[in-house]
């Protein structure tokens, strides 16, 4: 697939919500951004997010480098957003044409068409615009939104750049009544189910942020809801009540200027299902997109961490259980790339969890499938989603 994703966050705020509503400041970008990118925003930034570079899971971040020079891991102490299993919803744009609004989402008001960012096609929004990501059924009562972004890369304007909205189709019920999470380089707030929870960054944070790629994070579980920016957890909320509805409504608020124009490189929608305790005392087979790798590598990322923890739990709880890990691709790339790729992820998921999670080694078998046993169909965008994955197998 395809290369690193660099996200440039200037004045921006993200909201995500159930259904549609009429878009307000706000600016998203999500997916996929090159080296280049990463010079032009004058960032260092080791990897950013990308799309899987044969069929694998690849994720963001400059998170991830801000890990690495912040103590390693130690900075994701308190990440603990373990993506849904079953995708709802995938774009990274790459079959989109230049030129046009990207066909599979609903488009509200604006300025915004798919445009190449060195190489990589991205969607971007030069005034206030917005746009409804369209599900094929309810959002689900336990699901998870992941956006990824460049934001603007100024702070004339302290107003949101990406917001997504719970409710339907009238903005007075979503503002009044539903959920709206919002992200931006200046600070964040979620207002909704009767709570409001918000904060200002300090001016070295939205100095870090402007003008930078950032992941933005939202996972619901009934009316808790929780949100994140690249390695960190910004809310923490019981009782957001986030409207289930059959679209997401996402807001930008981009500027004319190039260097102010808000992109959004991917979007993913998901449900999360059982959890690997649940899954593998039921049905022996666990699968997730939790578990992220560098671009091309088996280099597993820090983002990683609350997955690995959660199958490292329950095979505590199992202590009699063995398993095998499973590296599996969808299908671009050769087949022969995809079978060695997965095959050296699956090894470093196992030396993850026994070095890292103290998990026996004698318990882990490990195996690489590539892309022979796909579980959705290489056609869409969601089903080579799904197919990217690792599992748990009981043995």
């Amino acid at each position: 697939m395809s290369s690193r994703i660099t996200r440039r966050v200037a004045g921006c705020v993200a909201a995500v919500g159930a259904l549609i509503l009429a878009p307000q400041d706000a600016t998203a970008q999500l997916g996929k951004l090159t080296k280049k990118i990463k010079e032009k925003a004058g960032q260092a930034v080791d990897q950013a997010q990308t799309k899987p570079a044969s069929g694998q899971n690849d994720a963001p971040s400059q998170a991830a480098a801000a890990a690495q020079s912040q103590g390693g891991r130690k900075v994701w102490a308190n990440y603990d957003f373990v993506p849904g299993q079953r995708t709802l919803f995938f774009t990274d744009f790459t079959d989109e044409t230049v030129g046009n609004f990207p066909r599979r989402l609903q488009f509200k008001t604006g300025s915004m068409e798919v445009v190449e960012l060195d190489g990589e096609r991205v969607l971007k929004a030069t005034n206030v615009s917005g746009f409804v990501v369209p599900l094929t059924e309810n959002l689900p009562a336990r699901f998870t939104v992941e956006i990824d972004v460049i934001n603007r890369n100024s702070m004339s304007v302290a107003a949101p750049t990406i917001k997504v909205y719970g409710g339907t189709a009238a903005k007075t019920d979503i503002d009044t009544e539903k959920t709206r999470v919002a992200f931006g380089h200046l600070g964040w707030d979620v207002t909704g189910g009767g709570t409001e929870s918000q904060a200002q960054f300090t001016s070295e944070e939205a100095e870090a942020f402007m003008g930078h790629p950032v992941s933005v994070r939202i996972l619901g579980d009934g009316a808790y809801l929780k949100v994140y920016a690249d390695g960190r957890r910004l809310a923490n909320i019981p009782n957001a009540s986030f409207l289930r509805g059959r679209g997401i409504f996402v807001a930008l608020e981009g500027r004319d200027e190039e260097a102010n124009a808000v992109y959004v490189t991917r979007i993913r929608v998901a449900e999360s299902e059982r959890t690997v305790y649940d899954a593998l005392t039921t049905t022996g087979r666990w699968a997730t997109q939790g578990i992220l790798f560098e671009t091309g590598k088996s280099t597993v990322r820090p983002e990683s961490a609350p997955t690995l923890k959660e199958i490292a739990a329950a095979l505590t709880k199992l202590p009699d259980l063995k398993v095998r890990i499973e590296g599996h691709t969808d299908n671009l790339g050769t087949a022969d790339a995809n079978m060695r790729l997965s095959q050296a992820r699956a090894a470093a998921v196992k030396d993850a969890l026994v070095k890292e999670h103290r998990v026996d080694a004698s318990r882990l078998e490990t195996a690489g499938l590539g892309d022979t046993k796909p579980v959705a169909d290489n056609k869409t965008p969601e089903g080579r989603s799904s197919n990217r994955r690792v599992e748990v197998v009981k043995l």
